[in-house]
């Protein structure tokens, strides 16, 4: 009879294996075509409207400009401040920018904060610095599809979106996570480069501007969703002794940041308003570009949209991506629409260079189809690894947001990428953008390499490049996953 036990146990752990992957894999492993209502609207997208409008922009480059960007503008709020994002970590970084969201619900502000359900799992539960920022009355945290075993249908559906509004004044979007890999120059072992866009609102008292009333209209239909979970919202959790320690924590250290950094602490609307107007770039037309947001398999929308606008190029397309994993579909599309673009370029990590595993050991297994695509491909190898995810289109429109040229942001994930009409952002970008071309080898349709005379391709042990090719051969039926 003791044997029962384990004899049952033999049969229920693989039953419980089988459903927790069966079921975190089925539901997805299929991809959607566009629908001809899909088509027919991005067809009839207007991305142009050839004069300046009331929104103006500036570009992100850096992570500490990412940094003092986010204090500056968060010191505007009187009304409210709405902050989304896919991953938020417990660090310096994320801890300043709590410590200002507290600052301003005490002062009367309405906070709302949207997480994936991941990063709300994995980095926020049981730490107490998320719980004293959830439990001020002014501040409510949502979990869009918070993680469950019980339901593993829902796992792979995520919310990858990055993005902070300021009232009518002012947001941020782009590809930047929450913590101190990506934000701010705090002491940290890995660090990536990454980019986002401000956009100002010069004109606040007659309503927010096109692109940010986008951004806010989007952020409500998600916010909305059955599937967005509140995070210890219960105003009792102020009463512990331990969140009671880290709400003091968080108020000397707003005073510490204010006192350290007067430049960025302003003391009046004016101030605030004299270095948008003058740090900022004209913009027409700002258009947001997004997937459908339920958690299971999308129509690929982003992608969709962004090929349209490869095909109506008539110069020039830069397109730069942490890494790229196709399917037949985005192969022939892509083939398809940069047939007549006379100058098209694709900037990704080097396997060498990124910090993706999965999409290394993929992008090694069909290299020879990405050098048979007919489009330059450069490898970054400057030694840190890059994030951004952004496009110039004819020296005139820039998009730039949270969309990685792979199969996961293609069909699954929630996406966002801003479009702007700015031939002065496109200049500033493209600087950018040739300045990291410089330490690129290119993928000849060979499969051999272009590498410039300067640059040292970093060396990988045996057991890696093992490792990538085991991977790439063992992820090939669950590639939609990368």
């Amino acid at each position: 009879m003791k044997k029962w036990p384990r004899r049952l146990a033999l049969i229920l752990i693989p039953l419980l294996l089988i459903y927790l992957i069966a079921g975190a894999v089925i539901p997805f492993a299929r991809y959607l075509p566009v629908s001809e209502a899909t088509q027919e609207q991005i067809a009839d997208t207007e991305f142009y409207q050839g004069t300046p409008g009331k929104e103006k922009v500036m570009l992100l480059e850096t992570n500490q400009s990412a940094w003092d960007e986010r204090m500056r503008m968060m010191q505007l709020a009187e009304k409210e401040i709405i902050f989304s994002t896919f991953d938020i970590r417990d660090g310096e970084s994320a801890r300043d920018v709590m410590a200002v969201l507290l600052k301003k619900a005490d002062e009367g502000v309405k906070v709302r904060m949207l997480v994936d359900g991941f990063s709300g799992l994995i980095r926020m539960e049981g730490r107490k610095v998320f719980y004293a920022v959830s439990s001020h009355p002014n501040i409510e945290i949502r979990i869009y599809n918070p993680m469950n075993l019980l339901t593993p249908w829902k796992t792979q559906g995520r919310m990858h979106d990055k993005y902070l509004i300021v009232d009518d004044d002012v947001f941020i979007l782009g590809g930047r996570n929450t913590f101190d890999y990506f934000i701010g120059s705090y002491p940290t072992d890995d660090r990536s480069y990454d980019r986002e866009v401000l956009v100002y609102n010069t004109a606040p008292s007659s309503g927010p501007g096109q692109g940010l009333s986008q951004v806010r209209d989007y952020f409500e239909s998600v916010w909305a969703l059955p599937v967005c979970k509140p995070f210890h919202d219960s105003e009792r959790l102020a009463n512990r002794k331990s969140v009671q320690e880290e709400r003091a924590a968080l108020e000397a250290r707003y005073e510490r940041l204010a006192e350290e950094n007067p430049n960025l602490f302003l003391q009046s609307e004016e101030e605030y308003r004299r270095y948008y107007d003058t740090n900022t770039l004209e913009a027409g037309k700002i258009t947001l570009i997004s997937n459908p947001t339920g958690i299971y398999a999308k129509e690929p929308v982003v992608f969709a949209t962004i090929a349209e606008l490869i095909r109506r190029a008539e110069s020039s397309v830069v397109f730069h991506s942490p890494y790229i994993v196709l399917n037949t579909y985005m192969y022939q599309t892509l083939q398809e629409v940069s047939e007549d673009v006379p100058d098209i370029r694709i900037m990704i990590n080097s396997v060498e260079n990124g910090d993706n595993f999965f999409a290394s050991s993929d992008y090694l297994r069909h290299k020879k189809e990405m050098a048979a695509l007919g489009i330059p491909i450069y490898e970054y190898d400057g030694g840190m690894s890059y994030h951004g995810k952004s496009l110039v289109i004819d020296d005139r429109l820039s998009l730039i947001g949270s969309y990685n040229l792979d199969l996961r942001s293609t069909y699954l994930d929630t996406e966002l990428m801003l479009a702007i009409e700015s031939p002065e952002l496109a200049a500033e970008l493209t600087g950018y953008m040739e300045e990291f071309h410089k330490d690129c080898r290119l993928l000849l349709e060979d499969g051999s390499y272009q590498i410039p005379e300067h640059l040292t391709i970093a060396s990988v042990p045996a057991w890696k490049k093992a490792a990538w090719a085991v991977v790439g051969f063992l992820m090939q039926p669950f590639r939609f996953l990368i």
